[in-house]
């Protein structure tokens, strides 16, 4: 970062600080603010895009014999939910998963059920772990507070951190006297690998001999760890 821009992003350094951000923190912060000044976009074109080769991409019908292998390493295995969103694009005011899908459940009732009845299948206690946003934590808690069997030696959340905010004009730090909240968001489910590091999640886990992670939105109710896809990674990736 030259000068200059050293100098324009002072104040974003200041402020972080002060609020208690990681260095960590400040310097994701730092690269992504230069990129905004650079004028990137941050959006992906059909022409940056290779399409997939044939033979690229694994046949899941060939994937036999590769789910007892995923189904022993369960014990090693977390799930975590991406819920920092307000679901404001819906034109909700609260945390999208206490949205009511199906039967006056809420994603997070469904998802805690999902967990719960798999634990019951396998016979295996697989952690389960909200990656929250500072809009979302209190919601998430009171919504998961009847499911007391959900709990285990790692905690149910953590926080992703927050971004402040930079007026479009001059690209300074956004400022609102009368709120100081609204001077900050979330910055996205990219921030859960930083997160995981400062918040110190990622340490519990590998302390209780979690491996490997399941990772998808709180929305997506679709999207349950698979034990032959782990199985295929196991001994295709992590060659275990």
């Amino acid at each position: 970062m030259g000068t200059r821009m050293a100098r324009q992003f002072q104040p974003f350094a200041e402020k972080m600080e002060k609020n208690g951000l990681a260095p960590m923190v400040i310097d994701t912060f730092r690269h992504y603010y230069s990129l905004l000044v650079r004028g990137e976009t941050g959006l992906v074109t059909k022409a940056d895009i290779d399409p997939v080769g044939e033979g690229e991409i694994t046949d899941a019908e060939k994937l036999s014999g590769l789910t007892e292998v995923g189904r022993a390493a369960l014990e090693k295995l977390a799930v975590i939910k991406l819920n920092g969103g307000l679901g404001t694009s819906m034109g909700l005011s609260r945390t999208k998963s206490l949205l009511k899908v199906k039967n006056h459940h809420t994603f997070l009732d469904i998802i805690a059920r999902q967990i719960l009845a798999h634990r019951r299948k396998r016979g295996v206690n697989v952690p389960i772990v909200l990656m929250n946003s500072f809009n979302t934590e209190a919601d998430t808690q009171e919504g998961l507070s009847s499911y007391r069997d959900l709990a285990t030696e790692i905690p149910l959340t953590f926080l992703q951190h927050k971004f402040p905010k930079v007026f479009q004009d001059g690209f300074a730090p956004a400022i609102w006297p009368s709120d100081p909240d609204m001077e900050w968001n979330p910055p996205g489910h990219g921030d859960i690998y930083t997160a995981l590091m400062t918040s110190g999640m990622l340490q519990r886990l590998l302390d209780a001999g979690i491996l490997y992670a399941f990772i998808s939105n709180s929305d997506n109710l679709g999207a349950v760890a698979d034990e032959t896809i782990l199985g295929y990674l196991l001994r295709t990736i992590f060659r275990s």
